[in-house]
């Protein structure tokens, strides 16, 4: 899986570099956000701008990061949401969940 991480002070910025965001990539991520979501660390931006697809073990893995990141007190904020995926986020009611941001730099400035 290819991604790039920017930690700033208690914020860290991943950038997805994959298209898709489903079971083939998914538990590497999981992983990489286990790491990432630390008390410290209260702002986890993930940047989906290069992803087109989605499917249910996507969801699951940003599900993983905001539970780890809720339970210190921090929040997961979703960049670059493509139309597909912000429908997906919308039937599932996940939109509630994570603040969407059109750029990176929106989302660090909130």
């Amino acid at each position: 899986m290819k991604f790039d991480v920017i930690k700033n002070g208690t914020s860290v910025v991943i950038t997805l570099k994959e298209r898709k965001l489903d079971v083939a990539v998914s538990p590497e991520l999981k992983g990489e956000f286990i790491l990432l979501c630390r008390p410290q660390l209260k702002s986890l931006i993930v940047d989906l701008t290069a992803v087109e697809f989605c499917d249910s073990s996507g969801l699951s893995a940003l599900l993983i990061a905001e539970r780890q990141m809720r339970q210190h007190g921090g929040v997961v904020k979703l960049v670059g949401v493509h139309k597909k995926i912000l429908s997906l986020l919308k039937i599932s009611q996940l939109d509630k969940v994570f603040p969407i941001f059109d750029s990176v730099a929106k989302a660090v400035k909130d």
